[in-house]
C-alpha cells in the first residue's frame, strides 16, 4: 500500500519477524495452557476411564470366546450319542448357553459394583464358581474318561482362562475405579496448590514499586500501617518498611 503526499511515495514496510524471545514466549504460554488442559482432574481421570473401557473390553471379548468355544464341547456332553437333528440333539445345545448366560449376568453385575466399590454377597461368588465349575467338568468329561492328557489340557484351557479372567477383571475394576478416584483427587491438589502458589517475576530484584502495591492489597480499612505490619504484609527489609509505610499512610491518609 502507497501513500503520495506532494509528490513523495511512502511504502509501507512489512512487520519484523517476531525475535527469538517472543516465539519463545509465544511457545511457552502454549505450552502452559496445553499443560494445563492435560493436568485438569477431569481430563486426569477421562484417561484412567478410557483404560478401564478398555480393559473391559478385552476381558469381554476374551470371556465372550472362550465360552463359544466350550459351546461344542457341552452339547456332545449333554447329547450323549443322540442321534443329530433329533429333540434330545437339539435341546443339548441349551445346556451351555443356560449357564454361560447365568455366568455373564453376573459378571455384568460385578462391572457395576465393582465401579461404585460396592461388595456383594457370598451367593453371588458361589454361583459364579459353581457355573464354571460346571463348564469345565463337562468340557473335560470326555478327556478324563478317555484317559487323553492331550484332550484334557485341550478341553481345560478355555474354561480356566474364562474363570482366572472373570476373577481378574472383577479387581480389575476395583483397582481402576480407586485409581480414578486417586488420579482425580492429585491432580485437583496439584492445581490447588499451583493456583495458590506465588508467581515470580521475571526480574530477579523486587522494586518498591511492587512492595507498594503489595502492601496496598494487603492493606483493609481500619488496619493501622506501621513499618511491623508492612514487614509482615509484603516480607520487605526493616529499612523499606519504613518507607513503604509513609508512602501507604499518605496514600491512606494516616499521615
Amino acid at each position: 500500500m502507497t501513500e503520495r503526499t506532494e509528490g513523495v511515495v511512502a511504502v509501507e514496510r512489512p512487520p519484523a519477524p517476531p525475535t527469538r524471545a517472543e516465539r519463545l514466549a509465544q511457545d511457552a504460554t502454549a505450552a502452559a495452557e496445553v499443560r494445563a488442559h492435560q493436568t485438569h482432574p477431569d481430563v486426569v481421570a477421562l484417561r484412567v476411564e478410557r483404560v478401564r473401557a478398555q480393559v473391559d473390553r478385552l476381558c469381554w471379548t476374551g470371556i465372550v470366546l472362550g465360552l463359544a468355544f466350550t459351546m461344542t464341547n457341552v452339547q456332545w456332553f449333554a447329547a450323549a450319542g443322540s442321534a443329530p437333528w433329533s429333540l434330545p440333539w437339539l435341546a443339548a445345545w441349551f445346556l451351555d448357553p443356560m449357564v454361560s448366560l447365568v455366568l455373564l449376568a453376573i459378571l455384568r453385575a460385578e462391572q457395576v459394583t465393582a465401579r461404585y466399590q460396592v461388595p456383594t454377597g457370598p451367593w453371588t461368588r458361589t454361583a459364579k464358581w459353581f457355573t464354571l465349575a460346571a463348564t469345565y467338568v463337562m468340557n473335560t468329561w470326555a478327556s478324563w474318561a478317555d484317559g487323553s492328557l492331550s484332550g484334557v489340557v485341550l478341553h481345560s484351557v478355555p474354561p480356566l482362562i474364562v474363570f482366572v479372567a472373570a476373577e481378574a477383571v472383577t479387581d480389575l475394576r476395583d483397582k481402576l475405579t480407586e485409581a480414578v478416584t486417586v488420579a482425580f483427587t492429585d491432580a485437583a491438589q496439584r492445581a490447588v496448590h499451583e493456583r495458590r502458589a506465588p508467581r515470580r517475576k521475571a526480574k530477579g530484584r523486587k522494586l518498591f514499586a511492587d512492595y507498594l502495591a503489595e502492601a496496598r492489597e494487603a492493606w483493609t480499612p481500619g488496619v493501622v500501617i506501621t513499618p511491623a505490619w508492612v514487614r509482615q504484609a509484603t516480607g520487605c527489609s526493616r529499612g523499606l518498611s519504613s518507607r513503604l509505610a509513609a508512602a501507604l499512610s499518605r496514600e491512606e491518609g494516616q499521615s
